[in-house]
């Protein structure tokens, strides 16, 4: 119900009280109307604190923003789209919440190998992409291999496949939510960037990945993958990715070993 319609129905309840004990004038009956004013009193405010609070969410509507900050400082902008909060840039953290370092992995021949947590930067040149997100491999957010930490930062977590599914559908599928989160024109995404609108006001940016096969680098201004929590079998991992040609959310299983970026949804 409205908070403008209680208050009304107090309204009408109080004076409908008072005016019958108007009409009593007797020390009794003043002292009822005094009990009656007081009730009304606390059940209008109790009323007022309960579809405030339940209604706060509500206030906060589609296409709200925010920002927050990781273990070592880094600030994100943050979107709200349907019933969940989102983080529109790659996580950039080298440590878990905890303060832990995640290792850096230059190597290629090492990072083929790995089936533990690593990270490292496009090509190995923080200073020119580090800005735009790290690249992580999935044992990074799998608690069985990370010793049960957390890279999210503190109330957000990396989201689950069903999550970036929600997220698809609030956004009007598979077929048609990539091309509502991607940015739009050729800036940053190479040419054509097919159906993207950036109607979710999420500003999806490519970011490339990390090859598993060889550990070289590809794909940075027609990609993005970003890591489910969701395994698929003991190789592979739930993800979803954006491309340039067309508009679609594809949800995708893909070796752990690849190195994707991160983005997380609050808790």
């Amino acid at each position: 119900m409205p908070i403008f319609l209680r208050l009304y129905i107090s309204y009408c309840l109080y004076s409908v009280f008072i005016r019958n004990l108007q009409m009593k004038q007797t020390a009794k009956h003043k002292n009822m109307k005094n009990f009656y004013q007081i009730l009304i009193a606390i059940l209008t405010t109790a009323m007022i604190i309960s579809c405030a609070k339940k209604n706060t969410d509500n206030l906060l509507v589609q296409g709200s923003t925010g920002i927050i900050k990781d273990i070592e400082g880094n600030v994100y902008k943050t979107i709200k789209i349907g019933n969940q909060w989102w983080m529109t840039e790659n996580l950039r953290t080298t440590k878990y919440r905890s303060g832990k370092a995640i290792p850096n992995v230059t190597s290629n021949t090492a990072w083929m190998a790995l089936t533990t947590p690593a990270y490292c930067s496009y090509n190995n040149d923080f200073n020119t992409y580090g800005i735009h997100g790290l690249h992580y491999n999935w044992y990074v957010i799998n608690s069985m291999s990370n010793g049960n930490e957390n890279i999210a930062p503190e109330g957000w977590h990396v989201p689950s496949n069903d999550e970036f599914v929600t997220l698809a559908d609030f956004l009007g599928g598979l077929t048609v939510a990539g091309g509502k989160l991607k940015e739009s024109g050729i800036n940053n995404w190479s040419s054509p960037n097919t159906g993207a609108t950036n109607s979710s006001g999420f500003t999806a940016l490519p970011h490339g990945v990390r090859y598993h096969v060889d550990g070289t680098f590809g794909l940075l201004n027609t990609f993005v993958h970003w890591w489910s929590t969701t395994p698929n079998g003991d190789t592979k991992a739930w993800n979803i990715c954006l491309i340039n040609e067309d508009a679609e959310v594809h949800n995708i299983a893909s070796d752990k070993r690849l190195g994707f970026s991160i983005i997380c949804v609050k808790d």
